[in-house]
């Protein structure tokens, strides 16, 4: 008899394997084929490949049905464990029990975020998961790669262009507004656009509305009085809350300082393209209990009716600020 060498045999299929049982257990092709959901055609083929792989008969036709051969009958046993491996294979699944999980998630946000969206995030995240660290990254041109390496769990924010391999889900939408001292001198109830044209300004040079407002101001030909510019909005609510400046902003970054610190909210009347916040991952992790659970927390805290839907992205053209798929 000619022995199998195993260094240079060729794995078999699955498929194959569970014919050979099959075959074994019912002796019959045709029992064979309606329990493996195949055409008898089909099983002949498998059978012949099968033959060929492991170069024996294996099953002999006789009055009593397909007998197995004695090489059959020595390979059942390890056929049959190989099966029961890669059916715990396919069932095994990392579990993620956020009430007892100890890890770090990483975060790539603005920072207009971390005065947004971060303390909603930690509150529930305290509250739901104790052993749970969140650690905030700058979101970037670098936030695509850090995603697809696993140096970030997720990203938020606005991203307009995104490699293949990434998802994206939309959580609510983004338009202008802008903020004054309660007690400004000129400024009521509203701002027109004489008076935002007039006015001095505080500028925020970060962020996803920094480029769209100098986009908009570019496209109308606006030159506005700038008196400060600033890297971010941590020192903005006391500069517009003690002088007469106007600051233009996300509405939601807007509202929030404007709920602190006792600032005036306005409708912005610069034509400004809006845009939807929307949490980023890798398809790497997509099905990773862990991160699902991070999007999960993500979509219940903030994402809303009118902007609902998963999409994966694919390696699109850059779109202006308005297009955003749906």
């Amino acid at each position: 008899m000619k022995h199998l060498d195993l260094s240079e045999a060729n794995l078999l299929e699955p498929r194959l394997l569970r014919l050979f049982d099959a075959l074994f257990t019912t002796g019959s092709v045709t029992k064979a084929a309606e329990k493996l959901g195949q055409s008898q055609p089909t099983i002949s083929i498998w059978l012949a490949r099968l033959r060929k792989e492991l170069d024996d008969p294996l099953f002999i036709r006789s009055a009593e049905g397909m007998l197995p051969t004695p090489r059959a009958e020595a390979l059942i046993g390890t056929a049959r464990q190989a099966l029961e491996m890669l059916r715990r294979l396919a069932e095994l699944r990392s579990e993620f029990d956020p009430a007892t999980a100890k890890r770090r998630f990483v975060i790539c946000m603005t920072d207009a975020s971390h005065i947004t969206l971060l303390p909603a995030i930690l509150a529930y995240v305290r509250r739901a998961a104790p052993g749970i660290r969140i650690e905030a990254a700058q979101i970037g041109g670098d936030t695509p790669r850090m995603l697809q390496s696993g140096e970030a769990d997720l990203a938020l924010g606005y991203i307009s262009d995104l490699d293949a391999g990434h998802f994206q889900q939309a959580l609510f939408p983004q338009d202008w507004v802008c903020l004054a001292n309660a007690g400004h001198a000129r400024i009521r109830d509203r701002i027109t656009a004489k008076d935002f044209r007039r006015e001095a300004h505080v500028l925020i040079r970060s962020g996803t509305g920094h480029q769209l407002l100098a986009d908009a101001l570019k496209e109308q030909q606006i030159v506005l009085d700038v008196a400060l510019e600033l890297p971010g909005f941590l020192g903005l609510p006391a500069i517009v809350g003690t002088t007469d400046l106007i600051a233009t902003l996300p509405r939601h970054i807007g509202e929030t300082l404007a709920h602190y610190y006792g600032l005036r909210v306005l409708d912005c009347p610069l034509a400004i393209a809006g845009f939807t916040v929307k949490q980023y991952w890798h398809a790497r992790f997509h099905h990773d209990p862990a991160s699902q659970w991070l999007r999960g927390v993500c979509g219940e805290l903030f994402q809303q009716q009118e902007v609902r839907g998963l999409h994966r992205s694919g390696r699109t053209k850059k779109r202006r600020p308005r297009d955003f798929p749906s």
